[in-house]
């Protein structure tokens, strides 16, 4: 049995940071990721892919609003959304596999499978092929978080979305509605209405970004409207649903308890 002195379940910017350290300091590392690729959810579905995602989007936007402001008259602008996507993915490819490489000059020992930890000091190891058990004196549980729905509400991965089915459309909706004005819902909103979508984000507090700066948070709303994106402000949602190629939503708005319904191709939860 495999005996080390740190063991670290999950490879997220906690878990691949915190193995690095470790090793830097002279101990024997094995870190536990149960997906196919390091990075965690930041890295290949969250952080990352969202920031390229804007990047793209904010080129395209500036092609179509603002480049004629400079005296430059673009006639034909268009979108391949598929190439889009395949960039984001080149991008997040090529961070994995310096966090891949990483682990390898730091000496950090990987598994793939599902760590359960059997006790203080062991850890069962369960891949597809087999199951390990390892020895270790210290463990780091930096397991992270997926993302979460409404009790009522059941993400289909269809037409009701992640943020990880949103960031992998393979077509930019014409009405995309987004449950959430925290940072992912404002975050994908952003990207969508770049690109031509009409935007719905549907938030129960009466502002975005509840932890945010007030006065930041109202310039941020202010600079979102201009883009486009319609705001529903301190409502709360009561309901979503799917048909092959709709989603209706259902919300309530809290100070006159008045219902409003909103139809779009894709629902985003972003709570």
């Amino acid at each position: 049995m495999e005996k080390f002195d740190v063991t670290i379940i999950g490879s997220g910017p906690g878990g691949y940071v915190s193995a690095i350290r470790c090793a830097q300091l002279g101990l024997k590392v094995a870190i536990i990721e149960r997906y196919s690729t390091l990075g965690g959810t930041c890295l290949n579905v969250g952080c990352i892919p969202s920031k390229a995602w804007l990047e793209a989007s904010e080129h395209y936007y500036k092609l179509k609003h603002q480049f004629e402001n400079f005296g430059i008259d673009v006639k034909e602008a268009n979108v391949d959304i598929k190439k889009m996507n395949q960039r984001v993915q080149d991008v997040v490819q090529e961070i994995i596999n310096g966090v891949g490489y990483l682990m390898k000059k730091n000496k950090v020992t990987v598994y793939e499978g599902h760590g359960t930890i059997k006790d203080k000091n062991t850890i069962e190891i369960k891949a597809e092929a087999k199951t390990e058990t390892i020895e270790t004196d210290k463990i780091i549980i930096a397991t992270g978080s997926k993302p979460a729905s409404l009790p009522n509400i059941k993400i289909d991965k269809k037409r009701i979305i992640s943020s990880t089915q949103a960031l992998a459309l393979q077509e930019i909706p014409d009405h995309l509605l987004v449950v959430g004005g925290g940072v992912i819902g404002v975050e994908i909103g952003s990207v969508f209405a770049r690109l031509g979508s009409k935007v719905s984000i549907v938030e129960y507090f009466d502002s975005l970004i509840a932890t945010m700066d007030g006065a930041l948070g109202h310039q941020l709303h202010r600079s979102l409207r201009k883009q486009g994106i319609e705001f529903y402000l301190e409502h709360k949602v009561t309901n979503a649903t799917a048909t092959d190629n709709k989603v209706e939503l259902k919300a309530e708005n809290l100070s006159d308890k008045k219902e409003m319904n909103l139809e779009g191709d894709y629902c985003l939860m972003a709570i």
